[in-house]
């Protein structure tokens, strides 16, 4: 063990992903692909079938949006579409008074495990709704959650509580309009006017403080169709009508599906676009081109949410908002593990992806796991000298000191001047782990080395006067 503490890895202040929401494994992931192939196949004859496929998979993986949005689908095909209004919130008014007892012992996955069996027969319920996206708030389980509470939206448009949820959620989120909107539809109740007069004000401002940042609760368009020349564009609600009657048409059309989500996601929110891609992966079969299309745009969301945390943090430091940009990192890097792990296991020969799965482990704490592909990507000679980096820190992260040693050394010879930063960061980590390993010949090389490079850099001056005063042998030394 060395006699001096090693430096850490560089932090990133995204702290590990909990057991609740770790990486499926692979025999899991591939066993609830397929309930979920089975799911789409039967969703059109066999309605219980596919409400039982889906169920599985949201069991399994109660985070994945897809696998929900795809279960309360036939839920709605099976039941129809029923909405309640007026006043509800207590647990007593619905079937969710048997989920209270694991929420108040913060059981949260037994929470959802109860609750989707609720909802197969009572899928307009929306205390149950509410609870399970409390759940999934808590488990940091953002995609699910925001799911959950559209359901209980569409189920009670009218209800107090419902919009308080839904506003505040989509307020953290950076969708203020959508947030605005939820006050708006209570402002009118007596005993709720004055704060939704406040928090509609307050959201305003938000609003504004935001888009002077360069950021707004809305994301462009980007896949609209342009007008042919001499042709007046449609007005983008009648678009929207447009394309929905197209699809209703020709479900096959996948290419209407895409334009109609970039429209929605524009002008009504992220949970509508991402609910139209999931009927577009049903209706395309499971097409991996549409999969690969929504999983890019759930990481355009999720860094557009960690952004306008950022912000908001910035504007405003507090304790709550320091705690809403941390659970939105971790839930960005959780879900960013999820999607390179899937893509790293379609294209085995691309590297690339195993080394963002490999990146996102590491950044997630998940260090023995990244190690193992950061290794497998060695084998691309052009990224030898930043992966012998990585490496090295992780190594160091489970105290593997000499492995960690190995590799810096590797990354200090390998990096070249076009990689200055990469690699003044490894003859930092190499002369300060060789301190602690107390081999101070070799500590004095690379910082000597890194000073010649850059001075200023952290502590490297009073590492180097501190290696330079004679060694205390005394017995406190």
């Amino acid at each position: 063990m060395p006699n001096e503490t090693p430096a850490a890895a560089p932090t990133t202040g995204i702290s590990a992903v909990s057991p609740t929401t770790a990486q499926l494994s692979p025999a899991e992931r591939s066993r609830l692909s397929q309930c979920f192939q089975r799911g789409n196949q039967n969703a059109a004859t066999n309605l219980d079938y596919a409400i039982e496929m889906f169920s599985q998979c949201v069991l399994g993986d109660p985070g994945n949006a897809i696998y929900l949005q795809s279960l309360m689908a036939v839920l709605k095909k099976k039941h129809g579409a029923k909405k309640t209004g007026g006043l509800s919130g207590l647990w007593p008014t619905s079937k969710a008074g048997g989920l209270k007892k694991f929420a108040d012992k913060a059981q949260w996955r037994e929470v959802i495990r109860q609750g989707v069996e609720i909802l197969k027969v009572a899928p307009s319920d929306h205390v149950v709704h509410l609870a399970m996206a409390d759940a999934c708030g808590q488990l940091q389980l953002h995609d699910a959650q925001r799911v959950y509470l559209k359901s209980a939206l569409d189920a009670a448009p009218a209800d107090p509580e419902v919009n308080r949820q839904c506003a505040r959620f989509l307020a953290n989120h950076g969708e203020f309009d959508q947030a605005i909107a939820c006050w708006v539809r209570v402002a009118n109740v007596k005993a709720l006017a004055d704060e939704a007069q406040r928090e509609i004000a307050r959201l305003q401002v938000e609003k504004t403080i935001v888009a002077g940042h360069g950021m707004t609760g809305r994301a462009p368009a980007a896949g609209a169709k342009a007008a042919a020349p001499g042709q007046q564009a449609a007005a983008p609600v009648d678009r929207v009508a447009v394309l929905r009657q197209a699809i209703e048409a020709k479900p096959s059309d996948i290419e209407s599906y895409l334009e109609l989500a970039d429209l929605l996601e524009r002008d009504s929110g992220m949970e509508e676009a991402e609910a139209v891609l999931v009927k577009a992966l049903a209706a395309s079969g499971n097409d991996l081109k549409v999969r690969e299309h929504l999983e890019d745009r759930q990481l355009r969301w999720a860094r557009h949410r960690v952004h306008v945390a950022e912000q908001r943090l910035q504007t405003e430091d507090t304790a709550g908002n320091r705690e809403m940009l941390e659970r939105l990192k971790a839930a960005q890097i959780k879900h960013e593990v999820e999607i390179y792990s899937a893509r790293s296991a379609r294209y085995p020969e691309n590297l690339t992806w195993r080394y963002e799965l490999a990146m996102r482990l590491k950044a997630a704490g998940n260090h023995v796991e990244a190690i193992r592909h950061f290794q497998d990507v060695l084998q691309d000679p052009r990224r030898k000298g930043g992966v012998s980096l990585e490496l090295g820190e992780c190594f160091q992260k489970i105290k593997q000191y000499q492995l960690a040693m190995r590799n810096y050394v590797t990354a200090v010879e390998s990096l070249t001047d076009r990689e200055a930063e990469l690699r003044k960061r490894a003859l930092y980590r190499a002369g300060v782990l060789a301190a602690g390993l107390d081999d101070r010949d070799s500590a004095q090389k690379y910082l000597g080395t890194l000073a010649g490079l850059d001075f200023g850099y952290r502590d490297v001056a009073q590492r180097l006067d501190k290696l330079a005063a004679p060694k205390d042998n005394s017995p406190g030394g």
